[in-house]
Formats: C-alpha cells, sequence, structure tokens
C-alpha cells in the first residue's frame, strides 16, 4: 500500500561525511577566533596611552624594575624611567642640532653638537627641580617573591630647554660663540614648546 523508502548506502555515508566535515570546520573556526592571536596574548602594562608619551610639551618616560627587594625594584624602575627621558631629549637635540646646523652652514657644527651631547649627560645626571614622578605601581608575585614596580616621569621640554641654557653657562668648556648658537637652538625649541602648550 504504501510505497517503499530507498536507502542509498552511498547517500547517506556522503550526508554523514558533510556533517562531521562541517562541525569539524565550525569547531577549527572557533578556535581561531579566541584571545590568542600570533603574536600571543595582549598585555595591558601600567601607564600605556597618549597620556604616558611624550609630545610637543612634554618629554615623558615609563621605567620597570624587578626585583625580590621592593627598593631595589622601585631603584631600577627610576633609573629606567629616567633613561627614557633622557634618550628623547638627547634624540630631539641631535636632530634640532643637525638642522639648525646644517641650515646654518656653522663652521664649528662638530663641536657644538659634540657640546650639547655632553650638556644632555651632564643635566641628566643633575636632579631636575621640574621632572615630576606622575605615576607609580608595585606588584608582588607569590610564587617567585619578586616585586615589579612601574613608574612615570614627565618634564615639560620649555622647563628642561631653559635648565640646559642655564647649565651650559656653568660649562667653563664651552666657547662663547658655542653658548651663542646653542641659545639660539635652545631658544627656538622654548617657543616651539611653549606653542604647543597653548
Amino acid at each position: 500500500m504504501f510505497g517503499r523508502i530507498s536507502h542509498n548506502p552511498s547517500t547517506t555515508m556522503k550526508s554523514t561525511l558533510l556533517v562531521t566535515a562541517v562541525g569539524l570546520a565550525m569547531t577549527l573556526l572557533s578556535c581561531k577566533t579566541g584571545t590568542s592571536s600570533p603574536q600571543g596574548t595582549k598585555v595591558n602594562a601600567p601607564f600605556s596611552g597618549n597620556k604616558y608619551e611624550s609630545n610637543g610639551t612634554w618629554f615623558r618616560g615609563v621605567g620597570q624594575g624587578v626585583s625580590v627587594k621592593q627598593n631595589i625594584a622601585r631603584g631600577k624602575a627610576d633609573i629606567d624611567a629616567k633613561n627614557q627621558v633622557a634618550s628623547q631629549v638627547g634624540t630631539s637635540m641631535r636632530a634640532v642640532t643637525d638642522q639648525y646646523l646644517g641650515q646654518t652652514e656653522n663652521a664649528n657644527a662638530a663641536d657644538v653638537a659634540d657640546k650639547f651631547q655632553s650638556l644632555i649627560r651632564e643635566v641628566m645626571n643633575t636632579e631636575l627641580a621640574d621632572l615630576r614622578k606622575v605615576g607609580e605601581e608595585t606588584y608582588l608575585k607569590e610564587e617567585t617573591k619578586e616585586y615589579t614596580v612601574y613608574v612615570a616621569y614627565e618634564i615639560r621640554k620649555a622647563a628642561m630647554f631653559r635648565f640646559m641654557k642655564k647649565q651650559a653657562r656653568t660649562d667653563r668648556r664651552v666657547s662663547e660663540q658655542e653658548l651663542k648658537v646653542m641659545d639660539e637652538i635652545l631658544d627656538q625649541e622654548i617657543k616651539r614648546a611653549e606653542a604647543e602648550g597653548n
């Protein structure tokens, strides 16, 4: 009475394989869309973002230190952050000095550039009144009993350049001509930094 339903083994096998393949593909796809990436897991370090990056008005540095002693970890982080600030000042002044001396075709260009680098080293080894610590965070890893300290520093560019002008006058190795060129370069940078701050 009723028609017979025919089961084709070939069709059933194809259907089973298709369902299995789709399931496997979906499983693999869901694994790839997780939180991991080819670069690894993203780490959100303290003091990251625009607020802690240098710009036209500020030199900024973030340091990290690790030790089983908290004060040593803090000291390392301090040095690291200050070195970052010093490196930025050095890079910035080197570029500005090269550009200025190239434009003016100054005969003492190499000497002035060397004096600037020496001045930057001296300035960064001095306790700067305007260098402010804007953040500090301490973490303790229980398994290793290690402290990790992060610190962030900033200094206004204009204040840094003014301090450099003052320090240059105390250096007896700087000639009057070199001092005049350094003043011109620093005055130009002070004006630029103050314009950025407005």
